[in-house]
């Protein structure tokens, strides 16, 4: 089971606290649930940087394709590594800096009034059973504090940033994941 505190933090998550997050604002409803995936570097599974990217330590000089990401202050709520382990790196309170430029049924920047949940992947390799497991359980329970989040609500990175962003990608079973939230 899960509980989300007073604070917005996630019990039993592992906490990563990151800088990359602000308040949102004063009329922040949150109403938006987006699915995310990373992996550092791309396609390869199971260290740190995802973890260091999000708290500002990842090392740029470690992989060619880290330059790139050198000065990015980016983060998100959560994070379902491919064994189904959570970690949390922003309150779901604050505002984390996972969607970008981004819109949702007419709103403008969607960072203000969601919450970020990224899932250790890329967008053709498959997801685990533990890591749809865990996001269902945290759905269901993000959907019982946050009402406003109906499945209606809950969409892919891909679909407030298209032509700019394409993840959660084909990968994702979506047919499974929301019949499982029913």
């Amino acid at each position: 089971m899960y509980i989300i505190n007073s604070a917005g933090w996630l019990s039993p998550a592992a906490k990563h606290p990151s800088p990359n997050f602000n308040d949102r604002p004063p009329d922040g409803d949150i109403s938006l649930l987006v699915i995310h995936n990373i992996s550092l570097p791309a396609g390869q599974f199971g260290g740190s940087q995802v973890r260091e990217l999000f708290t500002n330590c990842l090392d740029c000089g470690a992989d060619p394709s880290f330059l790139d990401l050198r000065d990015l202050k980016v983060s998100s709520h959560l994070f379902i590594n491919r064994q189904g382990e959570v970690s949390q790196f922003v309150s779901f309170a604050d505002r984390a800096w996972h969607a970008g430029v981004s819109q949702f049924a007419g709103r403008e920047n969607c960072n203000d009034f969601s919450i970020g949940i990224e899932l250790e992947g890329c967008d053709d390799i498959p997801y685990t059973y533990e890591q749809y497991c865990e996001l269902i359980t945290i759905s269901q329970t993000l959907c019982r504090v946050y009402p406003a989040i109906t499945p209606e609500r809950i969409v892919g990175h891909n679909d407030i940033a298209p032509g700019r962003k394409t993840d959660p990608g084909a990968a994702f079973d979506w047919t499974y994941y929301k019949n499982a939230l029913e």
